[in-house]
């Protein structure tokens, strides 16, 4: 595995996850010196490459990590999958759809395989949430409530405090991926959404609070709302996810648990690992797997070209002041 990026998010989980499950590193890149020496001063001893290109063409590479900022992204893919390799690209994959269609474009006309990163899938409770979905355990899903209690004083003067989407297109980015995940390819009526400042949030900086509405044709409403002021310890991310048959509600990145309720029945669904750090193995492992077995990974650029639709379109609504905005099959292109 290659790395491109060393910033926080490869330093917190994916550099931890390879080093846990045994994933041999051929070393990393990234235009920051800082961010180099602060990885190297964590983990020890790992070979920098002086550019991306050197990284790419390195012969000992077989896998890429693009864990670079999404407007470097999509052009970094690029440049891999032209040189054969395959790919584990961070999310939100880009900025516009017509990016993701260009990456799909080029990984079409060759063999190396492309995934999207979108690790929060194999979190324990998610995931069997989402097998017990597809196993028609609670009937056909009638609604999906997602509450985010999370404090976003830790991005205060770092580059997600500059983006005035950051709730919505980079940390709310895996609550769309998961519903978009269990309704599948459900045809959505409209998305609304909106951002707001919290009360006591430091002056400046994007705003912390946000919801998100998600119509479906079909009557489901799935609602997102992010707490950003949150105060410990109400760190966690419970969900609700109503069906025909039952009920499935848990929490995730902490207290992370899943509780089937069905008639008056009550079952609490065994869970192993968490969302840190299996759930990154499970992005990789999935993406290994699926060449093995000359398939197309569960979380295949295509499939998440959906989730991406749906966070630009949450975007989008936000700047019209929640205003319904429609999702048809090439929007955003």
């Amino acid at each position: 595995m290659g790395i491109i990026g060393a910033g926080g998010i490869v330093r917190e989980a994916h550099l931890p996850t390879y080093l846990k499950y045994e994933v041999p590193i051929a070393g990393i890149f990234d235009p920051s010196g800082d961010a180099v020496r602060q990885t190297l001063d964590h983990f020890g001893p790992l070979r920098v490459y002086p550019s991306m290109e050197e990284l790419i063409s390195d012969p000992a590479v077989e896998f890429v990590d693009v864990a670079t900022q999404p407007e470097d992204r999509p052009q970094a893919v690029i440049s891999a999958l032209r040189a054969g390799k395959h790919v584990l690209a961070q999310k939100p994959f880009s900025r516009t759809v017509a990016e993701l269609q260009a990456v799909l474009d080029v990984a079409a006309s060759g063999s190396a395989v492309v995934a999207v990163n979108q690790n929060a899938r194999w979190a324990p409770p998610w995931r069997a949430t989402t097998l017990l979905i597809k196993q028609g355990v609670i009937g056909d899903v009638r609604s999906i409530t997602h509450l985010q209690n999370t404090n976003f004083q830790r991005i205060v003067g770092t580059v997600f405090d500059r983006d005035p989407h950051f709730t919505i297109f980079d940390f709310s980015m895996h609550w769309f991926d998961i519903t978009r995940c269990w309704m599948e390819n459900t045809p959505i009526q409209h998305v609304r959404a909106s951002t707001f400042r919290t009360p006591g949030q430091p002056e400046g900086g994007t705003a912390w609070g946000m919801w998100a509405e998600i119509a479906y044709e079909n009557g489901v409403c799935a609602m997102i709302r992010g707490i950003g002021g949150a105060e410990p310890p109400n760190t966690t991310h419970p969900f609700w996810v109503h069906g025909s048959l039952g009920t499935i509600r848990g929490s995730v990145r902490g207290q992370e648990h899943l509780v089937l309720e069905l008639g008056d029945e009550s079952y609490r669904v065994p869970l192993v690992g968490g969302w840190y750090y299996d759930g990154f193995a499970g992005a990789l492992g999935e993406l290994l797997s699926a060449i093995v077995e000359r398939r197309e990974p569960h979380h295949s650029l295509r499939h998440n070209l959906l989730s991406l639709q749906m966070t630009l379109a949450a975007c989008q609504s936000a700047e019209r002041d929640g205003a319904p905005v429609p999702v048809p099959p090439d929007f955003g292109r």
